[in-house]
């Protein structure tokens, strides 16, 4: 079953499938493989106990937040590693070079000349990107074709064709004083909320630029607030999200803030559509699922 006609159209045929669109119906028991909806939550899967013979759950997100605990027993989940790699690394792209050239206060000030001499360049910045997975790593070739330094942090350490080092969390107190930009990828677990807070952001020199594209409770906001000013924040995630009107965060000084736009572009379609074909094939042909998180 998939959400859409569009997807639908999109996927094509896949010999071996009868594919559904949008309310299954009375035909939800027969349902074995569902993709659900790109905007998912803990309310928008809570009715799985209607598909009887449900095996597969394929999100049309990389993050899968609060989704394993839904899956009955036997339902395998899959996420969207792979399709938003390119779309949300522009994000990081466009909103570090943003805050950095200053073209949120050249907006702010439309109608006035006023000049912004020796903003910092991406080029020769020293970038540090918290999470290396798909998305970092994609974020990481990115940065480094515009001439930037950069380093990256995972779980554990680790050699890297791209960056030659990608350094484990452990090193990352020892990093951060040297840093100019540090975009966080992190996906939200217990061990990574609120990673960056007062603590991690006090040792940032004056300036610094700090970019989250991964998950808004990584970063505490009230450490973001107390700091905003003395560093500059580039957020595409926020805690909470949606960021209610009027909340402090949207008066806090040299703070960029859109509304998770990161993923949903015109290069999802195509990759989603081409994931979810490679998925059915491989289900009809009883081989081993990309993506699975369970």
């Amino acid at each position: 079953m998939l959400p859409t006609g569009e997807l639908r159209e999109a996927v094509g045929e896949v010999p071996g499938v009868e594919i559904l669109v949008g309310d299954p119906g009375n035909r939800a028991g027969e349902v074995e493989f569902l993709v659900a909806d790109y905007v998912t939550s803990a309310t928008t899967l809570a009715n799985l106990s209607a598909f009887g013979d449900l095996r597969v759950v394929q999100l049309q997100s990389a993050g899968y937040d609060g989704m394993l605990e839904l899956m009955p027993d036997g339902v395998k989940l899959s996420n969207a590693t792979g399709v938003h790699d390119d779309a949300t690394a522009e994000m990081a792209l466009g909103m570090t070079i943003a805050s950095l050239r200053g073209i949120p206060e050249a907006v702010r000030q439309h109608g006035s000349w006023v000049r912004m001499p020796r903003r910092r360049s991406l080029a020769d910045s020293r970038v540090l990107i918290l999470g290396y997975g798909s998305i970092g790593r994609a974020i990481a070739e990115r940065m480094v074709a515009s001439k930037a330094v950069v380093t990256a942090v995972a779980s554990t350490p680790r050699p890297d064709d791209l960056l030659s080092q990608v350094h484990g969390i452990g090193e990352i107190d020892d990093l951060l004083p040297d840093t100019d930009v540090v975009v966080n990828v992190l996906p939200h677990l217990e061990s990574t909320d609120k990673l960056v807070d007062d603590a991690f952001l006090s040792r940032l020199a004056d300036g610094a630029l700090v970019v989250n594209i991964g998950r808004g409770p990584t970063l505490d906001t009230d450490a973001v607030i107390a700091h905003a000013g003395r560093l500059r924040f580039a957020l595409d995630v926020t805690d909470p999200e949606p960021l209610p009107d009027r909340h402090p965060l949207w008066e806090a000084p040299d703070v960029l803030i859109t509304p998770h736009a990161g993923g949903g572009t015109t290069a999802m379609l195509p990759r989603m559509a081409a994931l979810v074909r490679t998925q059915l094939e491989r289900y009809v042909a009883g081989e081993p699922l990309r993506n699975t998180v369970n």
